[in-house]
């Protein structure tokens, strides 16, 4: 079986309280699958505060421009928080396997997994649009 090497990742430490708090509780609920795999995303995350965080690095609420190198689909979406979820407005949950595999991934980056019925699945980030954490470093 291939090994799949993780790329580094790199999260705010306000997003990994929060994150960490989510996938505990997804883990002991409904959705244990996913949680899992945000939990060892943030198992082998590096933490850094959020004024110091590279624009390129995708965070919760950033708009990242990501390519499904399955299907080649380019796609639009913003990384939110369960609860605000809204698929037809393009904000995709950290707690899907795609959110989970998009937090602190940069642009550049591939993440592969194996997706539930054990297909291979892998995005790779083309550009982060927009950072929350930039903008308030920018005064914005």
């Amino acid at each position: 079986m291939k090994q799949v090497t993780l790329p580094p990742i790199t999260i705010t430490t306000v997003d990994y309280d929060r994150l960490a708090w989510i996938a505990n509780a997804g883990i002991n609920g409904q959705y244990y699958t996913v949680a899992e795999m945000l939990a060892d995303e943030l198992d082998r995350a590096t933490v850094a505060a959020p004024g110091t965080i590279r624009p390129d690095i995708v965070t919760m609420h950033s708009e990242v421009e990501y390519r499904d190198e399955v299907t080649g689909d380019v796609r639009h979406a913003t990384l939110v928080y369960p609860g605000e979820e809204d698929l037809d407005a393009g904000r995709i949950s950290v707690l899907t396997p795609v959110g989970a595999a998009l937090i602190g991934l940069s642009e550049g980056q591939s993440m592969e997994w194996r997706g539930p019925t054990g297909g291979s699945r892998k995005i790779m980030v083309q550009r982060v649009r927009f950072q929350p954490e930039r903008m308030a470093g920018l005064g914005a």
